[in-house]
């Protein structure tokens, strides 16, 4: 098994997550779709830290880095010819066909990071009785992603044409591909991050693997074909690094928030 060396501050994170980025514009791989949006929340995060935005900024930072190494580990992994998480391969492997929309790509990731990763980086940064003192910063973290869809609504015009046309005439399409709100997205985050928080490591696994086999259930849904779908990819940009490129210098502009989540915990 390969040695993978992770980050250790917010800006170690940013790096890597630009290095991936002009690796895929330069191999026109899509996995650079979720890592150019990904890369625009943790600078987000990063400012919001640097202007005393969270009670408690170098936690914030320990909890960015917890998070997104979550996502880099599972990229790394993949890369090298090793299994991430179910969820992760689900996103990653879809990246190797041309059978899904940017969207569709974007929101796989979206999945395995928000509805697996986040709550085992909630409940590793604030273990036990910890975890209440992190719900405040954990909400305000939760308010930048969810200006992922809105950001991806907003770019994927310069690459999605039929996407623009389509949201004009129904506004909440982009709620019926994902299903459920970013406000059910953070509440079972927040639930599922409950449940660990109390255990050790290893009694946490269990757990982590039923959550994994969920979201990649979710992840077929996310990935599945249909009439909206093949519209889009129809007269969709089939210029990978310009995709890329466009995601990229996304701005968080809009409000109105919207990601696939998991039904509550039991």
């Amino acid at each position: 098994m390969s040695t993978i060396t992770l980050p250790t501050d917010i800006d170690g994170v940013i790096e890597r997550l630009e290095a991936i980025i002009r690796d895929c514009i330069a191999r026109q791989d899509r996995l650079g779709y979720f890592a150019a949006l990904y890369n625009r929340v943790t600078q987000a995060v990063k400012e919001g830290i640097a202007k005393g935005e969270f009670d408690d900024g170098p936690r914030m930072e320990r909890l960015d880095v917890i998070f997104a190494n979550r996502y880099i580990a599972a990229y790394d992994a993949y890369r090298s010819g090793e299994l991430p998480s179910t969820a992760w391969f689900k996103a990653f492997n879809a990246a190797q066909g041309t059978r899904n929309i940017v969207l569709q790509h974007l929101l796989a990731g979206m999945n395995a990071h928000i509805n697996l990763d986040l709550g085992i980086a909630a409940a590793r940064v604030a273990a036990g009785s910890a975890l209440p003192g992190l719900e405040p910063d954990f909400d305000r973290i939760n308010g930048l992603l969810a200006t992922l869809t809105p950001v991806v609504e907003q770019q994927l015009d310069a690459c999605s044409p039929v996407f623009d046309v389509l949201t004009h005439l129904a506004p909440k399409l982009e709620l019926k591909m994902v299903g459920f709100s970013m406000q059910k997205a953070r509440d079972t985050a927040w639930a599922f991050a409950r449940e660990l928080a109390p255990l050790r490591h290893l009694p946490q696994v269990a757990r982590m693997a039923a959550r994994d086999a969920e979201a990649a259930l979710l992840a077929e849904v996310v990935l599945s074909d249909g009439i909206v779908v093949r519209m889009i990819r129809a007269h969709e940009s089939t210029d990978v690094a310009h995709n890329i490129q466009v995601l990229a210098a996304g701005e968080f502009k809009s409000t109105v928030p919207a990601v696939i989540a998991l039904p509550p915990s039991a």
